[in-house]
């Protein structure tokens, strides 16, 4: 049997020790990635014998049987071999195989570090393919079910330029950029955080999770989590319409004649309604009763603003549009600073609004 050089027992040894550091590094089985780097390894020794076919090989990566072999499989031939996969029955005896047969295939061990840097290389490729479609299906897996819903995770850092974060979810990490940030909120690493999963961009090639705390169905979750009525039908969401960092108006209604949805939503002292403006660290939440007049739903969406007068117009294509009269004292608070107030309330109702006072009306 051919003897085993120290060259080699140190190429095994540095090669076990790599492959636990990068099965810890991927969070990948060490069994599995043996697997995976046997495959590699495969399509580097057929690349040194061209003329071999796949099961003229074994491969063997093993940490806990410290086996780590490639093998050419020859078969005893009586005559002077053909092909390189045959070996001369007397000198597969020189070489220790003293009871070999003709016809018997025999396992030609392979020097590990015959396959040169390219080989190498070759097998480093395979398993980078390898590992990054491991990391495709385990984040696939992860997130497939957590799709338009709130999920807990870690903050790992916060760029100090971008102010983009980065995240851990069980040990998967996902990309927070400053844009899908609360305005004004600061992240700090270590620290545990909520974000609405938008869903999976590129599932089938490259895929990644684009994740929020901006996005208008964050409400939405945060209010079926801490809300029983919201979360079992009881009441009802409609509609929601948000500036971030800012103001929301969320439009409720309740299935119940019994159960007052506003009230429901606000809970006793604030604390249902106080506990999602924490999470969204102070954003203003106006809660609107809806309607199904339309013209009803848009005067309470204009509060706290008292509304005189609402006629709806003609559409225009597929544009809804309406025509609001308000008190004059009232007109600066129904447009909102920065017309934030009539923004949102266009948007949560669906309609365009124009919005007078009752002086330019008498004009």
């Amino acid at each position: 049997m051919r003897k085993v050089t120290k060259a080699a027992t140190d190429t095994k040894a540095e090669m076990f020790s790599a492959l636990s550091a990068l099965a810890d590094s991927y969070g990948i089985p060490l069994e599995e990635l043996c697997t995976k780097i046997e495959g590699g390894l495969l399509a580097a020794v057929k690349k040194e014998y061209p003329d071999c076919e796949t099961e003229d090989f074994a491969v063997k990566v093993s940490p806990e049987e410290n086996i780590f072999d490639v093998s050419l499989l020859r078969t005893v031939v009586p005559d002077e071999p053909t092909y390189i996969n045959e070996i001369n029955i007397d000198e597969a005896h020189a070489l220790g195989f003293k009871d070999a047969l003709e016809g018997e295939r025999i396992a030609y061990r392979l020097p590990i570090e015959k396959f040169g840097r390219v080989a190498a290389m070759q097998a480093k490729q395979s398993l980078r393919r390898d590992i990054k479609e491991y990391e495709k299906e385990k984040l696939l897996a992860l997130f497939s079910d957590k799709e338009h819903t709130i999920i807990s995770a870690i903050i790992n850092t916060v760029d100090n330029n971008t102010g983009a974060a980065t995240l851990s979810v069980e040990g998967t990490e996902v990309y927070l950029p400053r844009s899908e940030q609360i305005p004004g909120e600061r992240l700090m690493p270590g620290h545990p955080i909520q974000v609405y999963v938008i869903g999976i961009v590129n599932p089938e090639k490259k895929p990644s999770v684009k994740i929020s705390r901006t996005h208008k169905d964050f409400i939405r979750c945060l209010f079926e989590r801490d809300i029983p009525e919201v979360n079992d039908g009881t009441v009802e969401i409609k509609s929601i319409s948000r500036e971030a960092g800012i103001m929301s108006k969320v439009a409720v209604w309740s299935n119940n004649p019994e159960v007052d949805a506003i009230g429901t939503c606000i809970g006793p002292k604030s604390s249902r309604i106080g506990g999602i403006v924490n999470e969204l660290r102070g954003e203003r939440i106006d809660l609107i009763e809806y309607i199904d007049d339309p013209a009803l739903f848009i005067a309470n969406a204009l509060s706290p603003a008292e509304v005189t007068e609402v006629n709806i117009l003609e559409p225009i294509g597929d544009e809804l549009s309406s025509e609001v009269i308000v008190p004059a004292a009232q007109l600066s608070l129904a447009i909102g600073k920065k017309g934030i107030n009539a923004k949102l309330a266009a948007r949560l109702t669906g309609y365009k609004i124009d919005i007078h006072s009752e002086n330019e009306n008498e004009a």
